[in-house]
């Protein structure tokens, strides 16, 4: 039978391990297990203990590859737990170049727990390549960015700095959590290695906690497949299972997440009393023209300020649908308040220069009925008024 190359959607449902061979399942079974049965000592049937390889996650794991394109794929109890055995690729004396409005979790890792190990950062504007490669200096080995960042969705384009990074043998490593590889591979344009934040988009549902990293060759796997074994931090059999449950409905989820937001988004935009909006499928977003090269569209992520005619907390009480809570990508719509939320970790002075300020409001935009969400969104506008137009 000839070799027919799937497109992502039939991907997603699937992937390269498909189903239960063994019992015709169409699932990939839970294989809850701590232990597996030797044939000797030190002879195994691929398998020896789950912190060590599991089939439901090593399933996980081939399919999170297969659709970043990528070498491996390496499955973590949580998106915080996949960047810190990533930062563990490096030692003290080493310096990692971010993006400089990154998830204020990765600033918070790097700025009080990886400095204590001698591994320093610097924030960048990782949108503009000219001043990624002033910042080199001997002692930096990668170049960290999310591209859109958050929560001010800035684009980095990213074959321009992993050309850079590949020019003075440094690691390029996205954050690719906003986008999915439904909408966005950074190894197709020169990353080394990508992260996600899986509780979002990919598992889709806000009911599981998971984090994956995926690596473009043998040598970067060989590593992380060791930090991932010496430090513990593994996905558990039934969240790689709920997981794999999620990306078969990616697709689909992520074209109505998407559909609702460039809908919202336009919304806001001509509605008067927003001052500022934040979207990258706007012609006028910084960085729109590179976003459309390397990416699908503009994402389901918007972020936005009211004018200063508005009570920020009165509008966050006002809404109905839209959910005041922590995270993003699951099928509800989310809203969060990053200055004292997802980014509060983060010191003032330098959420200030980023642009991060306490009137941002960042929306995760479900698949909810569309016109209700505006509803929502503009009677909570109203609300939040301090006095009449």
């Amino acid at each position: 039978m000839a070799n027919i190359k799937k497109t992502i959607n039939t991907r997603l449902i699937h992937g390269p391990v498909d189903g239960d061979k063994h019992t015709g399942a169409v699932n990939v079974p839970i294989y809850q297990t701590s232990t597996y049965s030797q044939i000797s000592p030190g002879k195994h049937k691929g398998y020896e203990y789950s912190r060590t390889g599991n089939p439901t996650r090593e399933a996980l794991e081939k399919l999170i590859a297969d659709l970043e394109s990528g070498y491996a794929g390496f499955g973590f109890a949580s998106g915080l737990a996949a960047i810190t055995a990533v930062l563990s690729l490096f030692k003290s004396c080493d310096k990692i170049i971010i993006s400089n409005n990154v998830y204020g979790g990765t600033f918070r890792v790097l700025n009080t727990v990886f400095k204590n190990f001698g591994i320093g950062h610097e924030l960048v504007d990782t949108s503009k390549p000219e001043e990624v490669e002033a910042a080199i200096t001997d002692g930096v080995k990668a170049i960290y960015i999310e591209t859109p960042t958050n929560p001010l969705l800035n684009i980095t384009d990213i074959k321009a700095i992993s050309e850079i990074a590949k020019a003075h043998n440094l690691y390029t490593i996205v954050d690719n959590t906003f986008y999915t590889p439904y909408l966005q591979r950074p190894i197709e344009y020169g990353a080394d290695i990508v992260i996600h934040s899986a509780t979002k988009y990919l598992g889709g549902h806000s009911d599981l906690i998971a984090g994956l990293v995926v690596v473009n060759n043998k040598e970067i796997a060989s590593k992380i497949a060791f930090i991932q074994n010496s430090m513990g931090g593994v996905l558990q059999p039934f969240d790689s299972f709920l997981l794999i449950r999620g990306i078969k409905t990616l697709g689909v989820r992520m074209d109505r997440h998407v559909s609702n937001a460039e809908i919202l988004a336009e919304a806001l935009r001509n509605n008067s009393e927003v001052k500022k909006i934040y979207y990258p499928g706007f012609k006028e977003h910084p960085g729109h023209d590179i976003n459309f090269k390397q990416a699908k569209n503009g994402g389901a992520i918007i972020s936005f300020e009211l004018t200063e005619n508005h009570n920020v907390d009165r509008f966050f009480e006002g809404l109905k649908h839209f959910i005041l809570a922590e995270s993003l990508g699951g099928v509800e719509s989310l809203v969060c308040h990053p200055a004292s939320m997802t980014h509060a970790a983060i010191p003032r002075e330098i959420r200030d220069s980023v642009g991060i300020t306490d009137s941002l409001i960042r929306l995760s935009v479900g698949i909810e009925d569309v016109k209700e969400l505006q509803d929502d969104l503009e009677q909570a506008i109203a609300a939040s008024r301090r006095y009449g137009r």
